[in-house]
């Protein structure tokens, strides 16, 4: 029978809890641990980039003066401090539950008869008797005593009838034990001097902590959507969005919802006065408003704390710009959802956006290469004949601009999104039906602006990648039964490196939306896929681009369905591709016999099934089953020998 007890001393207690930290505490640290990639280094290595990188890799380097540390480095530090004194506590606890083997003490081995018991008894009180043993370097008078006092102590136990019956039977020299388990709790909690105190705890923990806790999770979840924004911005973002909301309406949603999803801005009176004097009537005198116009309008702020704010809004923007993304795709509206996507590369180059939803200027264009803003870009701009940064360089380059060299080390890596190839693809068919699964592969990617002056002959570059494409169908056929969005390709092949980003306050990767819609009707007809990791032209390769795909249903009409494919680039302003395509629905009757066959086999079931009935019951299509002629001959022949039986009968 067990008999369970509480624990005296707590060692089973803190051997619980030594538990419970371990279980909690190593996931967590390993969670805290740095990862094993290398920082990347590369990308634009124009002098304001280079230096916005130093300045994000200062900010972010931990040192004993300033560690950096979060909630959770906090709480995992104080966890594993509580567990190495509790391990410390349990390792000063000594325990003995060894139990008592005389026969052990002596040396000799279990059912050893009585006479060699003494025999070999009297050898060892002459070898360890206390006034014939001479101490050793590490040995005591009181150990040598001791030692001898335990064989003696063993001696007779082994010599008593009694306890020797004890340890053959039960392995004990006090016979038969109860097993004694001990429960993990400390015999003080159980005690009734403390009853009191430990029901105060329990109904604080119960009563108080645990309701707090879910009631912080609970509404927590209701202040906030899951795009991660507050339930109110949501609501101004629902509210304002209508089918034809421009950029500066979403700008101006930006700085009403910062007043909760950011309420802890100063007073600006100074960068209010410099952002007025800039743009007159149009300041609308938001707090918010202010340190984001301050931003697009490249306003130096000297306030350090004022600069830590406006980095909390900025990298606040992305998440908002988001869910009002979101919000717009719900209602499938086409120039709000590409004004949220564009709104992001205005922020990440710090330009003021245009009131309007068309892509911006060429001025703006050239504003985003460094050292350079809309005033300077206006005069050059009007003196370039051709179009594009290769022309801006020659420009400078024959005014001897000093400048040159920083825009040439940005335009390198300033990645133009190329649309090689767009197509519509239904796979195992030749034509688009009604209702079927049809996926748009596109093929693209990314050519410097700065690597090539002088442009190839359009006509001989289309013949090229016509004649590639046409051998790579059985790769794109490939593609497109897998099950991913993106073809697989080596991380030497894809452009790597941070973009060029100089007043982003933090390191930014270009990427790109991927985005099927109808301009004329204003809708968004597939929802968008954010693309990155776009290969660099190389011209000596035979395929030369990378293969996306979007999947979606086609309309149930047939007839032509004229889209458009827009590409939208998250850090860059104006660097976007835009592509018309045509969709070709034809009826089903345009397939050839086999091919009908084939499509009513699988789609209408047979009358005598189970199928067929379910489906003649709902009022759908069914297959007629014909009957044999013998079965006719069959039935009639039962028809004649009952209606002649029935004669007789009556007869």
């Amino acid at each position: 029978m067990a008999n369970y007890t509480y624990d005296e001393g707590g060692g089973m207690a803190s051997y619980f809890l030594l538990t419970f930290l371990s279980l909690v505490l190593v996931p967590l640290t390993y969670t805290l641990l740095p990862t094993s990639k290398k920082a990347q280094s590369d990308g634009c290595q124009c002098t304001p980039c280079l230096e916005r990188r130093e300045t994000i890799r200062r900010k972010d380097r931990r040192s004993l003066l300033n560690p950096k540390l979060g909630t959770k480095t906090v709480a995992v530090t104080l966890g594993w401090l509580l567990f190495a004194f509790v391990a410390y506590k349990v390792s000063q606890n000594t325990t003995e539950n060894k139990v008592y083997n005389p026969f052990e003490i002596l040396g000799i081995r279990s059912g050893t008869p009585e006479k060699e018991i003494k025999s070999h008894y009297k050898k060892l009180s002459v070898k360890f008797h206390p006034d014939k043993v001479r101490l050793a370097a590490n040995q005591t008078a009181e150990s040598v005593a001791a030692y001898f006092v335990e064989i003696t102590k063993a001696y007779k136990s082994l010599t008593d009838e009694t306890i020797r019956k004890n340890l053959e039977l039960y392995g004990h020299p006090d016979g038969r034990q109860e097993i004694s388990m001990g429960i993990a709790i400390p015999r003080w909690v159980i005690e009734g001097n403390n009853k009191f105190l430990v029901l105060v705890v329990y109904c604080i923990l119960i009563g108080g902590l645990l309701p707090f806790i879910v009631g912080k999770w609970w509404f927590g979840n209701r202040i906030k959507t899951k795009d991660g924004v507050y339930a109110k911005t949501a609501e101004v973002f629902f509210k304002g969005m209508k089918e034809d909301s421009a950029i500066d309406d979403i700008f101006s949603w930006l700085g009403k919802v910062f007043e909760w999803e950011n309420p802890q801005v100063s007073q600006l009176q100074d960068l209010e006065t410099k952002v007025r004097a800039q743009l007159g009537r149009k300041y609308e005198g938001s707090r918010a408003l202010t340190l984001l116009y301050a931003h697009l309008l490249r306003i130096p702020i000297d306030n350090a704390r004022l600069r830590r704010e406006q980095e909390s809004l900025l990298l606040r923007t992305p998440t908002l710009l988001a869910s009002l993304l979101n919000i717009a795709l719900s209602h499938n509206w086409l120039l709000p959802s590409l004004s949220a996507m564009r709104m992001h590369s205005y922020l990440t180059q710090a330009l003021q956006p245009p009131s309007s939803n068309l892509t911006s200027s060429e001025a703006a264009h050239f504003a985003q290469l460094p050292g350079f803003n809309k005033k300077d870009v206006e005069d050059i701009a009007g003196q370039i004949e051709e179009d594009g940064i290769p022309a801006f360089l020659n420009e400078l380059e024959k005014r001897g601009d000093k400048r040159v060299s920083d825009v040439q080390k940005a335009a390198a890596t300033w990645g133009s999104i190329e649309l090689v190839d767009a197509s519509f693809k239904v796979l195992g068919e030749r034509i688009v039906t009604p209702s079927s699964i049809v996926q748009l592969l596109v093929k693209l990617r990314v050519t410097p602006p700065g690597s090539v002056v002088h442009p190839e002959n359009d006509e001989e570059d289309v013949d090229r990648i016509k004649a590639k494409l046409k051998a790579n169908d059985e790769k794109d056929n490939t593609f497109l039964a897998s099950r991913k969005d993106a073809e697989d390709m080596s991380d030497q092949e894809l452009a790597s490196g941070w973009a060029h980003a100089p007043f982003w306050p933090a390191r930014r990767k270009q990427s790109w939306w991927l985005l099927l819609a109808d301009e004329k009707t204003n809708r968004v007809v597939v929802p968008p896929m954010k693309i990155t990791d776009v290969p660099l032209s190389n011209p000596t390769k035979d395929r030369n681009y990378r293969a996306y795909k979007l999947q979606f249903q086609a309309p149930q009409g047939v007839g032509l369905y004229t889209w458009k494919v827009y590409l939208v680039s998250d850090t860059f302003v104006g660097e976007e591709a835009i592509k018309e395509i045509v969709l070709k629905i034809d009826d089903v009757s345009s397939l050839n016999a086999d091919e009908q066959g084939a499509e009513d086999e699988i789609s209408d079931p047979e009358e005598d099934s189970l199928a067929g009935q379910m489906a003649a019951m709902r009022g759908g299509a069914v297959k007629k089953v014909a009957q044999d002629e013998d079965s006719d001959e069959e039935s009639s022949t039962d028809d004649d020998k009952s209606s002649g039986e029935s004669s007789s009968d009556s007869d």
